[in-house]
């Protein structure tokens, strides 16, 4: 199988030029090939890749433009390789339509094909195409590298994304299955009544990022201490989502390895906001959509859905629309009373088991999981 493994570099000041100067180059070359499809579309013209790649190769000719064989030729055409995919999910329906890069993007980044293991490790120090040997520190041992992607942080740092083989070791579970119920105070409940406490990492951080953010609205716009600022609001956000996201691999992990079929809601989190804000009371709304954000559930359900296919795991993902928190889990009555978030517990006036809310959705999702998985 393969892998994407994200290490911190440290190249020196020549090499960071040389980095910066290729995202400007991959940058500039993407940009020339948007502008050519999109005129050629105005034309009633098709320009696809291998016409756009002709077009870098006229351009290395041209005197104005011989500062593009100063850098990873293969990051250029990679760049290339990204606009025609962005086309082919445009016209697939699944993305807008591909726009501009700006170099006042914050993050920037390019990605290089490894060719004749050009890419690698060894000790310390990664080699990189054009850039030569970077120290890296490597957290965990990897196997061949099949490409890599040399991203800028909006914080400054530098970081390489490999793309890497690897064999899933097997980790051993109980077998079990379970339900998961996901919430706003609590992360999520599962059907054996456990609890996940949400560590609402943004709410908690609000304080410091809105200090942050109004210090560098005081600052005098492309000063230094303008950029100083900048880089310290950065940090304040980076720190939050490093937060999250190991909070998140860590949950993700131990459900992994404890059961055999996980059973979660198909959770639209763009389409839930999208119905949030056509609600009223916009202030409550707005709060909400917010917690629904930070909580992180989109990169939860995915980190479930890799891991779930690396170590042999059954994720079963139910239906939005199924009314888990209406349905009694012992009968199967539905309590319509319910629609009202507001009640917690409550008892089936049919055959008087008493609920928790969170704790009945996750049973009823359980067992409409099970039952999807064997229909």
């Amino acid at each position: 199988m393969q892998k994407g493994v994200k290490f911190r570099i440290y190249p020196n000041k020549e090499q960071q030029n040389l980095i910066n100067r290729t995202f400007g180059c991959c940058r500039l070359v993407y940009n020339m090939g948007l502008k050519a499809r999109s005129d050629g579309y105005k034309n009633g013209e098709k320009v696809n890749y291998n016409q756009t790649s002709k077009m870098l190769t006229e351009l290395k000719s041209q005197e104005d433009y011989k500062f593009l064989k100063d850098v990873d030729c293969q990051a250029l055409q990679q760049s290339l390789r990204n606009l025609d995919r962005g086309f082919v999910n445009f016209f697939a329906k699944r993305a807008k339509y591909p726009c501009f890069k700006s170099k006042r993007n914050n993050h920037q980044s390019y990605r290089t094909v490894n060719q004749k293991n050009i890419v690698r490790i060894e000790g310390n120090r990664i080699r990189l195409p054009k850039i030569g040997w970077v120290k890296i520190k490597q957290s965990m041992e990897v196997g061949h590298i099949n490409n890599a992607t040399i991203e800028r942080s909006p914080s400054g740092k530098y970081y390489a994304v490999l793309n890497v083989e690897f064999e899933p070791a097997s980790k051993p579970c109980k077998g079990s299955e379970i339900g998961i119920d996901m919430g706003i105070r609590a992360f999520y409940t599962d059907s054996n009544g456990n609890v996940a406490a949400n560590p609402k990492f943004t709410e908690k951080a609000m304080r410091k990022l809105a200090n942050e953010q109004r210090r560098l609205s005081r600052k005098q716009k492309n000063s230094n201490n303008h950029r100083k600022q900048r880089f310290k609001v950065s940090l304040a956000y980076e720190k939050v989502a490093n937060q999250r996201n190991d909070f998140l691999q860590k949950l993700s992990t131990k459900l992994i390895c404890e059961n055999q079929t996980i059973c979660i809601e198909d959770i639209k989190v763009k389409e839930l906001i999208g119905r949030n804000n056509k609600e009223h009371v916009a202030k409550k709304r707005h709060n909400l959509n917010r917690s629904q954000y930070s909580a992180g559930w989109y990169m939860f359900f995915e980190m479930l859905k890799y891991k779930a296919l690396w170590y042999g795991r059954n994720l079963i993902k139910v239906p939005s629309d199924f009314p888990s928190s209406r349905l009694c889990s012992d009968c199967g009555f539905d309590n319509t009373a319910l629609d009202d978030v507001s009640i917690r517990k409550w008892t089936c006036p049919e055959c008087g088991s008493v609920h928790d809310r969170d704790v009945n959705a996750a049973k009823n999702i359980l067992n409409k999981g099970l039952q999807m998985q064997f229909d």
